[in-house]
């Protein structure tokens, strides 16, 4: 059984790359009829990306499933008209075009309030749709950059990015959420509304431990690796056959129990140097020479049922294979099949789970897949669609 609970909501979306796309895409699991706009020829540039997933773009399988792709020339009188018409008959319009693009079109947000009173028109941009950075191009590596995130990230000597695209998933989850937070008014006023997310505010809202610290403290938090900046011990150790295991001891009580059950060093307990967790971060060197010391002799199995037994949390560095074959995620049943224009490929379900029915999983879009299916419900004759074709307008 398929769980739709946003079926019969139709979104238009003007996006390419990130953000945009995976909002839509959420939207499209759930059960929303997405028709995705993209250039004639070449469409959205995130397909051309890489090749990695049987000759398709493993940024574009990721995010844009359960789509219906429609090629259309913005840039033409007949593609706008096309627009218009979906326009008509669309719930809600998401786009992240750049800045001032629809403007360009003809189409600012006050324009489209007046045309289409019950639309929900959703913008995902880099810095917003005012102040002095409005016009800047933006990407995920400059967002990071700008929103404090590489001065945390990495280590002493070096900043380094957060290896996913974090700010335009971050921005693409705000718009999903408001969003539906516009669907859900409308319910009551029967209107749509505007609203706009900036990826750097976004960004900024997931880092708001971080300024919050940096700003009353008056210290920034030490970029420490892939170890905790401010609790310990908390991070990466290396055990026996060069493998590492990744602790998380959260409070005194359970160093406590590390020392005793896992260390096997219960004068470490009462070491008045590691009563406390801001002790044990002064004294870190010294602390971790004590843990290494008896982990380095363990292996990674020996010191996981020591852990399990101590109850203290941990974990392996799994490398994507092990990730894609993860026991738990298998034992979950958390992978679905997909059909793309290459052949079916495996995709992971999104995490939220209704007890009854579980999303579509909806095809990738071969570019243009649906433009004809789509202009001839809108009422273009087969004759209008080769015309429109013949002109490059779609």
């Amino acid at each position: 059984m398929i769980k739709t609970p946003l079926s019969g909501i139709t979104v238009v979306a003007l996006e390419q790359a990130v953000a945009a796309p995976f909002a839509t895409r959420q939207l499209a699991d759930w059960g929303a009829r997405v028709i995705k706009v993209e250039r004639p020829g070449t469409g959205d540039f995130a397909r051309h990306y890489d090749e990695a997933v049987h000759g398709l773009s493993s940024h574009f399988v990721w995010i844009n499933r359960g789509k219906e792709s429609l090629t259309l020339n913005l840039k033409s009188p007949e593609g706008l008209r096309v627009l218009a018409a979906l326009l008509e008959k669309a719930d809600v319009l998401v786009q992240n075009l750049k800045p001032g693009a629809l403007e360009h079109l003809g189409l600012p947000v006050e324009t489209l309030r007046q045309r289409y009173p019950k639309l929900i028109v959703c913008s995902i941009s880099g810095y917003g749709p005012d102040g002095p950075y409005r016009d800047r191009k933006a990407y995920d590596l400059l967002i990071q950059a700008e929103s404090g995130l590489l001065s945390i990230t990495g280590t002493q000597e070096a900043p380094a990015k957060v290896g996913l695209a974090v700010a335009d998933v971050a921005a693409g989850m705000y718009a999903l959420n408001g969003i539906l937070l516009a669907l859900f008014e409308r319910v009551s006023t029967g209107q749509g509304t505007v609203l706009d997310v900036s990826m750097l505010e976004a960004l900024g809202e997931w880092m708001g431990h971080p300024l919050n610290y940096g700003h009353f403290s008056g210290r920034s938090p030490a970029r420490t690796g892939a170890r905790h900046a401010t609790i310990a011990p908390y991070g990466p150790y290396r055990v026996a056959r060069g493998e590492e295991i990744f602790l998380a001891v959260q409070n005194d009580r359970e160093w406590q129990a590390f020392s005793r059950e896992v260390l096997e060093k219960p004068r470490l307990a009462a070491d008045p140097r590691f009563a406390d967790n801001s002790g044990r971060l002064h004294h870190q060197e010294s602390m971790n020479a004590e843990i290494d010391a008896v982990l380095s002799r363990m292996t990674a199995e020996e010191a996981m049922e020591r852990l399990d037994q101590a109850q203290i949390a941990y974990a392996r560095m799994n490398s994507l294979d092990q990730v894609w074959e993860h026991p738990q995620l298998r034992a979950r049943e958390r992978f679905r099949p997909v059909a793309t224009e290459a052949g079916a490929i495996e995709a992971m379900l999104p995490p939220v789970n209704f007890r009854e029915g579980e999303p579509a999983m909806g095809a990738v879009p071969a570019l243009g897949a649906h433009t004809e299916s789509i202009l001839q419900e809108l009422g273009w004759s087969d004759q209008q669609i080769q015309q429109l074709r013949s002109r490059g307008a779609i």
